[in-house]
């Protein structure tokens, strides 16, 4: 029997002060951790090798944690956590905008950031072990969702970037096919402890949602609204072993 391999985590931020004692306590708790100073150090590491998860710190010189996170959102599809002293809700809601999957303030516990890690892990399907039974993608309507590898194909083969907030909003959907799903419900499901702030983000996301999968945003056939109700995904959802998609 072999060992199940250790999750990989990388830590960004400039501050060594702090970057350093948090990647050893990590470290300490199991994980394998890689460390980055810098937005660019973390763009060369994240050529080398994918963790299965970013923290990452917002104000850093040169370019910020946005700007990395969005990268990393939309081109490599990982799940993030921000670690940063910007505590104010608007800031946190466009953190979560752009595909940030959680957000802790600092000062914070270790053992809250470790808990926050494992069930952002949990969501994204990145828990070893943890995934039972034959890899599956979904299907609808010609269009394919790898949910382990956060990848969206269209209709004619293409890949279409898709934020850590579309991935989570259009996986609950595809869960759920025929089903309305009022805001309440789509929050408790793609977002866990921030739905608070995602209340006022969930129609806009799903409007970004609707322009990269509809034919015609403005009048869409597959996500409808639900007058009074909330979304339902109207399309046929097929379930596939990813070996044969």
């Amino acid at each position: 029997m072999t060992d199940t391999p250790p999750i990989k985590l990388l830590v960004v931020d400039d501050e060594a002060a702090l970057r350093q004692p948090l990647a050893e306590y990590l470290s300490r708790q199991g994980f394998a951790v890689a460390q980055a100073a810098s937005a660019a150090e973390a763009r060369s590491r994240l050529r080398d090798e994918t963790p299965d998860l970013v923290l990452l710190d917002i104000m850093m010189p040169g370019e910020d944690g946005l700007s990395l996170c969005r990268h990393i959102a939309e081109a490599l599809h990982l799940p993030t956590i921000f670690l940063t002293a910007r505590g104010e809700a608007t800031d946190r809601i466009v953190g979560l905008e752009i595909g940030a999957d959680d957000y802790v303030v600092k000062p914070f516990e270790p053992r809250e950031l470790v808990a926050r890690i494992r069930s952002v892990l949990r969501r994204a399907n990145r828990v070893p072990g943890e995934q039972a039974g034959e890899e599956e993608v979904f299907t609808f309507e010609g269009w394919m969702l790898d949910p382990l590898k956060r990848r969206l194909v269209d209709p004619e083969g293409a890949v279409v970037a898709i934020s850590s907030a579309e991935f989570r909003l259009l996986l609950a959907f595809l869960e759920h096919p025929r089903q309305v799903l009022d805001r309440d419900r789509l929050l408790e499901m793609v977002q866990g402890r921030e739905a608070h702030l995602f209340d006022r983000a969930v129609d806009n996301q799903v409007s970004r949602l609707r322009r990269k999968i509809e034919a015609d945003s403005r009048n869409p056939q597959m996500i409808q609204t639900v007058w009074g109700g909330g979304y339902m995904l109207a399309a046929e959802v097929r379930r596939r072993p990813a070996a044969a998609a």
